[in-house]
């Protein structure tokens, strides 16, 4: 059977076994129904007061509030319908349960341990940025020895030509491939129409998916997907800071194929639309589905643009198309490749940063020293981590938990169908961190 061919088995629970499987009792099916409506119910009641919480939500007009916000934020009532539905979950979690529900509650479950944890940090009760990261996306990243980043940076130093500092050179070498403001919107759509038509070789999507892409300013991110349901997206790029060759093919993959809308557009589909399960139309940021989310769409890069197809496709198509020279692009590559294992560095700043031990100041002045950001860029980062906190490690940790995932099941390099078949499968179920790391172990 081809890749393409099993799309259609997508929308099966993960981890569903088929024979000796329960039917689960109508009564039951309708009680965690009810249940996951109050689920949504209550997040979209802690985005009337948290405008960041809701990312998405495509359900019905009839779980929205309906009346005013209360004039203080309603920590207490809100903790305590966390817990009560914590509590009717409960049951549904059992070993006994039929899998489909118990996959289901398990889901949901972990999504009401964040929105508690969100609940506090909105009302100013903080915690470490382990302590945040476990209860929002329930994993804790992990720490790196002493030397770690600094062994990475000396071979950055011995691969990089010219002279100056290592920060300086890896920048001027980066600059040679920062895109023309007036060739970006090309640039980026061809390789968006070039992810797209990857990803279609392996995922027959719904047929009405698409999304507009829009240019903003004044934004902590590079690029951001807002899913407004029905497989529709807005993609906004922030050009606050300069794009590269490499920022084109990553945004394309990660905000679109096969990245967040092709995430959100599977889930809506196999589990929302096809099955009913009224909690996917709901889409909480602060959350272990964004662990997910992030992990699986910066994995996905590698899975449409393998690192050989990567340089090619660049040197080959979008180069000439932004007019830059291809010099010095094989360098260019290795050079990234060694930047991104310095990404753990931001996990690091968070982590000072938030416990109060580092300023704004400082933090920028170790992503620039350690992660060898730009000053503009590394201002940038840090007004990220003190508007999202923990959420800086869903791009790393998450990356490398959902590669991890999928290798270890067969999905290496040299077996790409059996790479997008696990691929797939992760976007279009209710997969937990915590599944990941049982997996993985």
């Amino acid at each position: 059977m081809s890749v393409r061919n099993l799309w259609l088995l997508l929308a099966m629970p993960l981890f569903l076994a088929c024979s000796g499987q329960k039917s689960p009792k109508t009564d039951d099916v309708a009680k965690l129904n009810q249940l996951a409506a109050e689920y949504v119910q209550l997040g979209l009641g802690i985005g009337q007061y948290d405008p960041d919480f809701v990312d998405a939500y495509y359900g019905p007009d009839s779980l929205k509030p309906t009346g005013p916000k209360q004039p203080t934020f309603p920590k207490d009532t809100l903790l305590v319908q966390v817990h009560h539905l914590l509590g009717q979950l409960k049951p549904y979690t059992t070993a006994e349960t039929p899998d489909s529900l118990r996959t289901r509650a398990h889901w949901i479950s972990q999504q009401l341990v964040a929105f508690g944890r969100r609940i506090k940090i909105i009302s100013g009760e903080y915690a470490s940025f382990d302590e945040e990261s476990k209860d929002l996306f329930g994993v804790v990243a992990p720490h790196f020895p002493e030397g770690t980043f600094p062994g990475i940076v000396k071979q950055l130093d011995s691969l990089l030509l010219g002279s100056g500092t290592v920060q300086e050179r890896y920048q001027k070498l980066a600059s040679s491939f920062y895109l023309p403001k007036t060739k970006l919107d090309t640039v980026f759509k061809t390789a968006v129409a070039e992810a797209r038509r990857r990803t279609l070789q392996h995922f027959q999507l719904p047929a009405q998916e698409s999304f507009v892409i829009e240019y903003v300013t004044n934004k902590p991110w590079s690029g951001y997907n807002w899913y407004k349901g029905y497989q529709q997206s807005v993609i906004q790029v922030n050009t606050d800071l300069p794009k590269s060759i490499n920022d084109a093919i990553l945004l394309a993959c990660h905000e679109g194929y096969p990245g967040h809308h092709v995430y959100n557009a599977l889930l809506e589909k196999n589990l929302y639309q096809d099955q009913g399960g009224i909690e996917i139309s709901l889409y909480p940021l602060f959350s272990p589905q964004s662990f997910i989310a992030e992990g699986s769409a910066n994995y996905g890069v590698s899975v449409a643009f393998p690192p050989a197809e990567h340089q090619r496709y660049a040197r080959e198509v979008l180069l000439p198309l932004a007019g830059l020279d291809t010099t010095h692009l094989s360098l260019y590559y290795k050079a990234s490749a060694l930047m991104g294992k310095l990404n753990y560095v931001r996990n690091e700043v968070g982590r000072k940063l938030l416990a109060g031990t580092i300023t704004q100041a400082q933090a920028a002045q170790q992503l620039v020293a350690e992660g060898l950001y730009e000053k503009a860029s590394a201002e940038k980062s840090v007004d990220f981590i003190q508007k999202y906190r923990s959420y800086v490690i869903n791009y790393n940790y998450g990356q490398d938990l959902v590669k991890q995932y999928i290798e270890t099941q067969g999905g290496t390099a040299s077996a790409t169908d059996k790479r997008w078949q696990l691929f797939g499968e992760l976007l279009s179920n209710q997969v937990t961190p915590t599944d990941l790391l049982q997996k993985t172990k």
